[in-house]
């Protein structure tokens, strides 16, 4: 039934439905304190944040505007705090016992460590066998160990920080944090090491309202960055333009404002960056020290230089205020506003909070076109449901990380370079379902869960464990299903497996999955409670007496988009069948199971995807 009342559900008609201000469209004056008000503190709240209760909207309500931009812009001047106020560090990240000094540096790929230890007799620590059966497993498996470790304690860093978006009174720090991750985009998958992605997280969150300066220097010596733009390989007389290119095309000032003799000449300033485990270094031998010619200037210029002219572009001020102002405003943005922005921008020598502040006041951001128009990305549609839901947590079931994933953003794991389309791109039909099979998940938790952290999605891991685990040897429980049975492109692919597993010096089946299983040994295991919600007893709190109380409460809670007459009406119809009647009291012995289905509507809305 939950599924079936989805597909009705989205064809239901919804508008937004706000004070007519569109006078107000592109004015980046204050609004006044006249003004201000409820809805208008619950849009800074959804836009400067993740959204929250009736209660945290309140109290930015109460404020003046000025007073409520302040305490999100300027957090820093509070401290961490929580949700209700009072003086509360967040929990630090507690990491696992998975790394240790042996894994460094670590090789690009799996042959590259058996062609080391070939070589060498010993690579990530470890040292051959001198004799013996598969001399080099060893090596192997701490290969696959630490990539498989690597991506599970990414995977529980991805958790803390979604707790931290979920639990600080300092939200505009991580929705910057996360703004940042998805323009300056590195993925674990290439970068494979969570410290460094920790990392990288660290320099967002601590600098993401900082000067724009300090965080672009920051990016292009940080290690996460290096590695996954191939700094290794950007030495002198070889430059890779990588990291140049990107750092005008994507980072700073946008296609068709340098020319290709610019990235050449800008890769020569950045060659001998990289790094040595978590620090950056410079080495003088391989960085090109002769003069070069860059965006018209002239001279023998290292990577901050280049920075530094890069940032004296005025279209580097616009192209970075435009992309802020899309994020946090809406889509579009004209020319006159476009260049007021980046000349308040390069004003403030690339200060960003005053920036901020003032898209934050403006009467821009309060127009009609802007309210309730941006399409909330996976992440922020998850933190913003548990918060709206009153969880001061993420829940173990569903899955964050996946849960997100299906929707199209998993922390950490950007699709590229560019980081993730975003706005109408998180839409799709599919993905609209998927979005409503996410409230199912949370309200009505899979007794059937399996863990990802502890179970692996690879079916090659599984069969084989489950092989191993009936007392086979390695070589039978680690040959491919089905070798030696049918003819043609079957036994052709049996013939390759075979080629691949060779036992001689290692086995790459086994490594795998003994890389697996030493991970999971070691990576601490993501809590797996599910949410604590009583839906029930939200409605006995706010003294709700009939079903239409009901409706309405849970439309305002929940959406930013006021709901038709006619289409409030179908959820009323739909609650009192439930329940057999429209007065709460008559229920109360078996109302929550269907609050959560009407909830579990709403939150289906494509107007719920709305902030």
């Amino acid at each position: 039934m939950i599924k079936l009342w989805v597909i009705v559900v989205l064809v239901f008609g919804f508008a937004p439905v706000h004070a007519n201000t569109n006078a107000w469209t592109g004015d980046l004056s204050p609004i006044s304190p006249k003004d201000w008000s409820r809805e208008r503190a619950a849009h800074l709240l959804e836009r400067a944040g993740f959204g929250g209760t009736p209660e945290e909207i309140s109290r930015l309500a109460a404020m003046s505007p000025e007073a409520a931009v302040k305490v999100l812009v300027d957090f820093a001047e509070a401290g961490h705090t929580g949700r209700e106020g009072a003086q509360r560090p967040l929990p630090v990240f507690e990491e696992s016992p998975i790394h240790d000094a042996g894994l460094e540096p670590f090789p690009a790929s799996r042959p590259a460590v058996t062609n080391q230890a070939k070589e060498t007799g010993e690579a990530l620590g470890v040292k051959v066998k001198p004799s013996g059966n598969r001399r080099m497993q060893p090596v192997v498996d701490r290969f696959f160990y630490w990539l498989r470790a690597s991506r599970l304690e990414t995977d529980r860093l991805g958790y803390w920080w979604a707790n931290r978006m979920v639990a600080t009174a300092a939200p505009l720090q991580e929705k910057m944090a996360l703004f940042w991750h998805g323009h300056f985009a590195t993925n674990e998958e290439k970068v494979r090491d969570y410290r460094k992605m920790k990392r990288q997280l660290a320099l967002f969150q601590s600098q993401g309202l900082g000067n724009f300066r300090d965080l672009l220097i920051g990016v292009a010596q940080d290690p996460a960055m290096l590695a996954f733009l191939d700094a290794g390989v950007n030495v002198k007389g070889a430059p890779n333009e990588n990291f140049a290119r990107e750092i005008m095309e994507l980072f700073t000032m946008g296609v068709g404002n340098y020319q290709e003799q610019d990235i050449r000449e800008a890769a020569r300033s950045f060659t001998g960056w990289n790094f040595k485990d978590l620090a950056f270094t410079k080495i003088a031998a391989k960085h090109d020290d002769g003069a070069k010619t860059f965006l018209g200037k002239s001279g023998r210029f290292d990577g901050e230089q280049v920075i530094d002219i890069i940032l004296s572009q005025r279209v580097t001020a616009e192209f970075v205020a435009a992309k802020m102002y899309r994020h946090f405003v809406r889509e579009s943005l004209s020319d006159t506003q476009r260049t007021q922005l980046g000349d308040l921008l390069r004003r403030n020598h690339y200060a960003l909070k005053p920036l901020m502040r003032t898209i934050f006041l403006s009467k821009d951001f309060y127009s009609t076109p802007s309210m309730a128009t941006h399409i909330k990305g996976p992440v922020e549609l998850a933190v913003s449901t548990y918060k709206k839901l009153g969880l001061t947590e993420v829940p173990g079931v569903p899955d964050f990380n996946d849960a997100t994933g299906a929707l199209g953003q998993r922390l950490f794991h950007p699709p590229t370079v560019a980081g993730w389309a975003q706005g109408r791109s998180w839409i799709t039909p599919g993905l609209l379902l998927e979005r409503g099979n996410f409230a199912r998940d949370l309200l009505f938790p899979n007794i059937n869960f399996l863990p990802p952290d502890r179970y692996s999605a690879d079916e090659t891991i599984r069969i084989v464990g489950a092989k191993i685990d009936q007392g086979l040897d390695i070589s039978t429980a680690t040959r491919p299903e089905g070798r030696g049975m049918g003819g043609g492109g079957e036994a052709m692919m049996s013939a390759s497996s075979a080629m691949a597993d060779r036992d001689e010096d290692f086995n790459t089946r086994y490594g795998s999955y003994r890389g697996w299983q030493l991970a999971t040994q070691k990576v601490k295991p993501i809590p797996r409670h599910t949410a604590q919600v009583s839906l029930s007893g939200l409605v006995a709190a706010q003294k709700l007496a009939t079903t239409g109380q009901v409706v309405d409460y849970f439309l305002a809670r929940f959406l930013s988009v006021p709901a038709h007459s006619a289409d409030r009406a179908r959820l009323l119809d739909f609650l009192n069948r439930e329940l057999g009647t429209d007065q709460v009291a008559v229920a109360q012995t078996y109302l929550e199971e269907p609050l959560r289905l009407l909830l579990h509507l709403i939150l289906s809305l494509p107007e719920y995807q709305l902030g």
